[in-house]
């Protein structure tokens, strides 16, 4: 999903970037494009790499394969993964959101990720992103979610079975590799978040996604939209209906490839850049960083990866 980016050339500054919680600074990372971030967006780049997986399930035209397709659609594969896996004892204490996460591979290799979200004393189910590296070739090496065949990379996951140190403590834990590390992060999140990241934003009314929500009647139209053509449905919007029961899978395969890149995507890509200006306003010389990481994502999510 390599679109062009020239109305997006303009560099913003050099940020430090957060890696686990570790702030340091870099002079440069590897160009998005021809932009340059300022700050650590290889994960976020890597969701057209959902789009490309969808895409060549779409083109096989099979009843399986367009459930493939549809899958990794709603469940992604490749950006934000997480493992969700189960301690053999209960958290000792309350974990912070972010909170450094330690394990290995099936190989006995050292695994990195955090704490996905605070998660309370007590419990023993425990989410856990896995970290990621500047380089875009290598930035996460546990790419499971709803994807198949080779696209499936078990290489840096969690062992199914071991401990893991959670802050300061070890904890025994099992789960499954290949059903158990999924994604925080998918093409038809970008139009299901929307309601309350732009309806509910800020910067609340944004005008370009009120123009799309008022004509069609439903902050998720674009989720709508995509999902009618997948199972060959109709639409019932405010507006722009379709019956995509009149359309051969060919038909269907086209709209389904527009569809999430020019109306998941781009709303979504705009919803990022709304969140940068949201964020500069703030008028706090110290609170720069998240403008920049905001605008580097919404380029990413434009110019992808590949």
């Amino acid at each position: 999903m390599k679109f062009s980016i020239s109305l997006l050339a303009a560099s913003l500054a050099t940020a430090d970037a957060s890696v686990w919680g570790n702030l340091r600074r870099r002079l440069s990372y590897e160009k998005v494009a021809t932009y340059s971030p300022g700050s650590q967006v290889t994960d976020h780049c890597a969701i057209d790499r959902d789009q490309r997986a969808l895409e060549i399930e779409l083109a096989r035209k099979t009843n399986e394969s367009w459930q493939n397709a549809q899958q990794i659609y709603l469940q992604g594969g490749n950006s934000k993964s997480y493992a969700l896996i189960t301690l053999s004892e209960p958290l000792k204490s309350e974990v912070p959101k972010g909170t450094k996460v330690f394990g290995t591979n099936a190989a006995g290799n050292e695994v990195a990720g955090k704490m996905y979200s605070t998660t309370t004393s007590g419990s023993v189910t425990v989410k856990i992103q896995y970290a990621t590296t500047d380089l875009q070739d290598s930035y996460v090496q546990c790419q499971v979610g709803a994807l198949v065949g080779d696209d499936v990379n078990l290489s840096g996951c969690f062992a199914g079975e071991s401990t893991i140190t959670i802050g300061e403590e070890v904890y025994p834990y099992t789960y499954t590799p290949e059903t158990d590390n999924n994604n925080g992060r998918t093409i038809s999140g970008f139009s299901t978040q929307l309601e309350d990241k732009l309806k509910n934003g800020p910067g609340a009314p944004y005008a370009d996604f009120e123009y799309f929500r008022k004509y069609y009647g439903t902050s998720d139209y674009a989720d709508q939209w995509v999902n009618a053509a997948f199972e060959g449905g109709r639409t019932s919007f405010t507006n722009g209906n379709a019956d995509f029961s009149q359309y051969s899978m060919e038909g269907r395969e086209q709209i389904i490839k527009k569809g999430t890149a020019y109306m998941n995507v781009f709303m979504y890509v705009i919803r990022e850049f709304e969140d940068a200006l949201d964020d500069c306003k703030r008028g706090c010389i110290n609170c720069n960083d998240d403008p920049v990481h905001a605008w580097d994502e919404g380029v990413c999510f434009y110019a992808g990866s590949l």
